[in-house]
């Protein structure tokens, strides 16, 4: 079975994969008129509270949830791993990656706040799912998106994090994976209680102060390495686009590596087309679709075009700086890094990682109920949530090879209905971007179409 998933995944995240979403985030940015100019409005935005517009959680705690659950070891450990691979230039293309995903990021949050429908409690409820059956009236295609959604949230969002958590403790304090697994499903039993408000608030605290801790760490070892930071962007830009082996990739480099492994980090790290953020962004306080996709696009800012970019710089202007640093040393590059701040460095990373880890597993907690809910009812999202508190206990002490390699597929096939539904309905983005964006009336208060669900 492990060897199964892991040709699967492969073949999945191979070359059509990454061609068919580089290919929609170049789309929809020219189609769009490259909406990342319009990225400083969409900062201003997120802060910004929408009061008296109708929704669940206010437009910054959507964010925060979103970027909870994709700021994490992928940017981190991730970047690290592409770089060692695919050498300085993979850098690059993960940076071009997420500018060109805003776009992608911005068309769905779009999508999700126009399909979105209100349950009879009150609730806003939306994501592909909902766009695919009212927006393109196909329902066997929300069907299967929720599935793959559900089943997806217990790998990635869960159990892998959970072991990341354990692992990570127990090497840096010697404390068994048993007790970590109780000691975090019981906080996320108790953040789960509460429901998207309670997830929304907890990683509204969570997520600002570690990407802003994690920021200053990075910049601090930065100036350190000041010396040779030019030489350091040099060679990312000189690596991505020549045939040289640039002193690296431990497959060769050159610009083949660099641009795969760039690029299938840049779109797993962000996430921009899986479909999963638009799942929180219908939650959101906001007048009309437009400001919500704007402040949903600032997320693969965040993520990939500051976050990643600062880790790449930091890792490749350390092998520069410290001979006993190397593109060997694979997924453990960041932490070596972080290593040479005196004291703190270690330990530093060491928080944020558990700190991004914890977030993530109760942002991805919120997509998975809400496509388990879609699928049944509201008692079977209850019966969900209870479960994934006990898999995160679970995936805390048992070996997750094989979990990594089916949370891979699942997120794949997760993103192909996303895509299709963004494809096919990018008349209706345009329309809409022209109509509050384009035309200055994005102050405007759209009419909320209620739906049964």
């Amino acid at each position: 079975m492990k060897e199964f998933f892991a040709e699967l995944s492969s073949l999945l995240w191979g070359w059509p994969m990454i061609l068919l979403l580089l290919g929609t985030h170049i789309y929809l940015t020219i189609r769009l008129r490259f909406p990342q100019r319009h990225l400083a409005k969409a900062v201003k935005l997120s802060v910004t509270p929408d009061k008296g517009a109708k929704g669940d959680v206010s437009q910054l705690g959507a964010l925060s949830t979103a970027l909870a659950a994709t700021i994490g070891t992928g940017n981190i450990v991730g970047v690290a791993t592409a770089v060692s691979l695919g050498g300085p230039g993979a850098v690059l293309w993960c940076w071009l990656t997420g500018l060109l995903g805003i776009s992608t990021k911005y068309a769905e949050g779009l999508l999700a706040v126009k399909y979105r429908v209100q349950h009879e409690d009150g609730r806003m409820l939306g994501g592909p799912m909902y766009v695919l059956e009212h927006g393109l009236k196909k329902r066997w295609l929300g069907i299967l998106f929720a599935l793959f959604t559900c089943l997806a949230a217990f790998g990635i969002g869960n159990t892998v994090q959970s072991n990341a958590i354990a692992t990570l403790t127990h090497e840096t304090f010697g404390i068994t994976p048993e007790i970590t697994g109780i000691v975090v499903m019981l906080l996320v039993g108790a953040v789960l209680i509460g429901g998207i408000k309670s997830i929304a608030r907890v990683c509204t605290m969570i997520v600002p102060l570690m990407a802003a801790l994690y920021i200053i760490g990075c910049v601090a070892i930065l100036c350190m390495n000041g010396d040779h930071l030019g030489a350091a962007i040099s060679l990312i830009f000189r690596s991505a686009f020549t045939p040289e082996a640039a002193g690296g990739g431990l497959l060769g480099g050159g610009i083949l590596m660099a641009c795969r492994y760039g690029i299938a980090r840049g779109l797993f790290s962000n996430e921009s087309g899986m479909g999963s953020a638009p799942i929180v962004a219908a939650s959101a306080q906001t007048r009309n679709p437009v400001r919500q996709a704007l402040i949903s696009s600032s997320g693969t800012f965040w993520d990939t075009v500051v976050i990643c970019a600062l880790t790449g710089l930091v890792i490749v202007s350390s092998i520069i700086a410290y001979p006993e640093i190397s593109y060997e040393h694979g997924a453990t590059l960041t932490k070596l890094a972080f290593g040479k701040i005196p004291v703190i460095g270690t330990p530093l990373l060491t928080f944020g990682l558990l700190s991004f880890a914890f977030s993530t597993i109760l942002g991805w907690e919120y997509y998975g109920e809400r496509a388990c809910e879609y699928l049944g009812a509201k008692r079977s999202a209850i019966a969900y949530r209870w479960l994934y508190v006990v898999a995160v206990f679970v995936g805390a002490v048992i070996d997750l090879g094989l979990v990594w390699d089916i949370a891979d597929c699942l997120n794949a096939l997760m993103a192909i209905p996303n895509l299709i539904a963004l494809l096919a309905l990018t008349g209706v983005i345009v329309a809409e971007t022209r109509r509050y964006l384009w035309e200055g009336r994005l102050d405007s208060t759209a009419e909320q179409e209620k739906s049964p669900a």
